[in-house]
This record gives C-alpha cells, sequence and structure tokens, in this order.
C-alpha cells in the first residue's frame, strides 16, 4: 500500500519541511479527529512528547486542528511513546497521539497514533486519515469546539504501571544501575521507577535543553554509557531512545547486549516458567542468525516479519505470541504493553538478572551472534533499488552467502537511507559482499 505522509512509524521528517510542519499538525490534528469522531460522547484525544524544541509548536498545532473538528485534548507533557498507549487506553480516550522523532536528532520531529485500545493504527486507517489530510477539514460550531487541559499526573501514573510489571517478590537493592535517558521523555520516569524499586541509580542524559535529545547519548551513542558503567563499578547500564521504546543494555564490563540477546534471554526465562506463548519469538529480518539458532537449539521457534515494531505486533497478536521485537531494542511484551516499551523490557531484564544472582556479563549474553554487518547508504533522490547495477550486485552477494548466511536489503521508512545488512558464518565475506552493494548504490 503506497502512502503519501505516513511512514513505517507515523509520519516523520525535518521540522519545517514537508511534511513536518505545524500546518501539516493540524491537518492531522482535523482528519484523524474526524476518523475518530464516532458515537455522541464527548471525544478526547491524549496528546504527548518528548523534549524536542518543536514539540511545543507541534502540540499547540495538533491541538489547534482536535479542538476544531470538535475533540477534547489532555496533554500529557514529556513521557515515553508507550506511556501515551497506556494512558489512551486507561483514559477511555478515542486517539492517542505521540510527538516524536524517536532516536532521530532534535532537528527532526515525528507524530505517531494510537487507536483507542492503545495499539498503533492500521494500514487502512492510516490511508483513510491521509484522504482526510488532502479534503477539507469539517469544522465544528462554535459551541461545539474541543477544549483543552493538561494533567498533572500523567509520569505518576506510568511510573506505578511500570512497577506494576516487577515480579512483587523481587526487589532491586543492592543493584547499582546506570541509565541512560538520551535527555528524552523518559528523564523523570524512568530513574524514579528504578529508585523506588531499590535500586542505586545513577541517571545520565537527564538534562535535555530541547536540542540535545540523543546527542552522544542514549540507545543509538551507548559510548557514554559504556564508559559509565565502568567508571561507577555499576552491577548494568540501561540506554533509552528519545522516547523511550527501545533500550539497549551494557553489562558491567561495558559490554552492549544488544535486542536480539534481550529477547533470547526473556523467552527463554518466560518459557521455562510456563509463561512463553505460542512457544517462540516474534522478530524482523534483521534478527542474527545466531538468535534463531538458540531458540531451535531450545525448543522454540523464531517468526520474522518485515522491519518495523507495528508488523512485529501484528504477527504476535495473530500468532499468539507474547515475546517479540527487533535487533534495535524495541521489545514488545504484550502481557503488558501494546507497544515497544525500553523501561518495562529493561525492568524484565534486571528481574532475570536479581533471580539469577550473577553477573550481567554471565546472565546477557546467551548466544554467539554470526558475523553481522549493517552500513547504510544516504540517497537523494530517485529509486537506487532499481538500478540494473544494483540488481547484479545483489545478485552476486546472494550467490556467495547461499547456503551461510542472510542478506537483507531495504529503504528506510524514516529516512533518505539504503539500509544493507549481511551476515554470515565467514566474516570477510560479510564485509565484502556489503561493500559491494553499498558502492553499487552509491554510484546509482
Amino acid at each position: 500500500m503506497n502512502r503519501k505522509f505516513f511512514g513505517t512509524d507515523g509520519i516523520r521528517g525535518r521540522t519545517n519541511r514537508a511534511p513536518m510542519t505545524a500546518q501539516m499538525a493540524q491537518r492531522v490534528g482535523q482528519a484523524a479527529g474526524a476518523y475518530f469522531l464516532r458515537g455522541d460522547h464527548r471525544h478526547r484525544v491524549v496528546i504527548g512528547k518528548d523534549t524536542r524544541l518543536s514539540g511545543y509548536m507541534m502540540e499547540t498545532a495538533l491541538i489547534s486542528g482536535f479542538t476544531s473538528v470538535g475533540m477534547d485534548v489532555v496533554m500529557v507533557g514529556p513521557v515515553p511513546t508507550p506511556a501515551v498507549a497506556m494512558l489512551t487506553r486507561s483514559m477511555r480516550a478515542d486517539l492517542g497521539v505521540m510527538i516524536s522523532a524517536s532516536h532521530n536528532p532534535y532537528v527532526d520531529n515525528g507524530i505517531k497514533l494510537f487507536g483507542p485500545d492503545g495499539y498503533k493504527l492500521s494500514d487502512e486507517a492510516e490511508a483513510e486519515i491521509e484522504r482526510l489530510i488532502e479534503g477539507e477539514p469539517e469544522l465544528v460550531d462554535a459551541a461545539l469546539i474541543g477544549r483543552s487541559r493538561k494533567i498533572e499526573d500523567a509520569r505518576g501514573r506510568y511510573i506505578h504501571f511500570a512497577k506494576s510489571t516487577f515480579p512483587e517478590e523481587l526487589r532491586l537493592d543492592g543493584l547499582k544501575v546506570v541509565v541512560d535517558c538520551a535527555n528524552g521523555a523518559a528523564y523523570h520516569v524512568a530513574p524514579d521507577a528504578l529508585w523506588e524499586l531499590g535500586a542505586e541509580v545513577v541517571s545520565i542524559g537527564v538534562s535535555p535543553n530541547g536540542l540535545n535529545i540523543n546527542d552522544g547519548c542514549g540507545s543509538t551513542a551507548p559510548a557514554l554509557l559504556q564508559a559509565r558503567v565502568v567508571e561507577e563499578q555499576a552491577h548494568i547500564g540501561i540506554a533509552l531512545d528519545g522516547d523511550a521504546d527501545r533500550v539497549i543494555i551494557v553489562d558491567e564490563k561495558g559490554q552492549i547486549v544488544d535486542g536480539d540477546q534481550l529477547m533470547a534471554l526473556i523467552a527463554l526465562f518466560r518459557a521455562k516458567r510456563g509463561l512463553l506463548e505460542g512457544d517462540g519469538v516474534v522478530a524482523t529480518v534483521m534478527s542474527n542468525l545466531g538468535l534463531e539458532r538458540f531458540l531451535i537449539q531450545n525448543g522454540l521457534e523464531l517468526v520474522r516479519t518485515k522491519v518495523g515494531d507495528r508488523h512485529v505486533l501484528e504477527a504476535m497478536r495473530s500468532g499468539g505470541y507474547n515475546v517479540g521485537g527487533e535487533q534495535s531494542g524495541h521489545i514488545i511484551l504484550s502481557d503488558y504493553s501494546t507497544t515497544g516499551d525500553g523501561l518495562i523490557a529493561a525492568l524484565q531484564v534486571l528481574a532475570c538478572l536479581v533471580e539469577e544472582g550473577r553477573p550481567a556479563s554471565e546472565v546477557l549474553h546467551q548466544f554467539d551472534p554470526l558475523p553481522q554487518l549493517l552500513r547504510n547508504v544516504r540517497f537523494q533522490g530517485g529509486q537506487p533499488l532499481d538500478a540494473e547495477a544494483v540488481k547484479s550486485a545483489i545478485a552476486a552477494a546472494e550467490r556467495r552467502l547461499d547456503g551461510s548466511g542472510r542478506l537483507v536489503i531495504r529503504k528506510s521508512g524514516t529516512e533518505p537511507l539504503i539500509r544493507v545488512m549481511a551476515e554470515g558464518e565467514d566474516e570477510r565475506v560479510v564485509e565484502e559482499v556489503v561493500e559491494s552493494i553499498c558502492e553499487a548504490v552509491k554510484a546509482a
């Protein structure tokens, strides 16, 4: 399905450039508001945001759009994306909106939409909202214009919810945890939740100024966390991204533990206790072949989907699975959340660590990953993957990897990038095939 505005995770782009303008945000509010005006009750939308400077502008424009079509607005301020999903359900709202560009730099922003059930919208719903965006909005009479208000306890509600997912019989007493909040949406809630559960907390990336979100910190830049964990002699480190829907862990030695290892740990932990539904895990085509082999060795399966946590969630719901995610650290635990939640995933990892009573380096590294290499090639326009030279390079690479590895090439849904990933038994071959394809894409 071709979509004009929505990508793999809502609408996203550079702020003040189409489509991420105040005018577009207002039209999104009008279109999404009109789409969810059903029944004769007082309609409500929950709006959250991360810490980007442009969040104020986008929030104001969205409020203008929603209220102009008769929908009331509840502003919850800077909170994680999964908090918006949770609050949308718990407050019986008709719609939830998160203003965030996730792991992107501050110059970008985005709009993510959640239905009344707390799940991201279907392709069909997004297509209909796009149609409404391009049409003329149906504005309500003056007496029916919506109202807007801000609630002050949204963070407290989410902290209470996140803590409720941690096993009641366990505590984090005696555990020293470094948490990097990427100067983003979780800069209050993550340190507070960990401290209230008993941990000694060292917080970094908790001084947002509107311009420093994801800037040399967070899950996409874990070097700061790695160094701090070793310096503090902490037991574990937790890195969230700008909207806290993904997490990367660092063990006590400063080694990175990615989403594949976390899914392996959580799945095996749950399977041993009879809590793993579907006897398997759902992950994307980007997850390492080592994860698949590990799960098979333990009598479990790996179901692969297209890239994007919404595709993972769709497969989880249709197949009856309760653990899924992405190598990048989007972990979905459907017993608790309707979307990826970095803090809740981290709490499950901490529960495993407490129960095992062993160092993180021993507990978290479940399997040896196959050599894997991912490179991004930025392009200015056109369709480089349709070029004959690129197709030829891909075919040659597939022949070299046949039977000993995998190749995944795709266009990013959020940035003008071609992502080239290969993995296999021979690291040298992996590097050579990735390089050959990247060079072909650059030439195209």
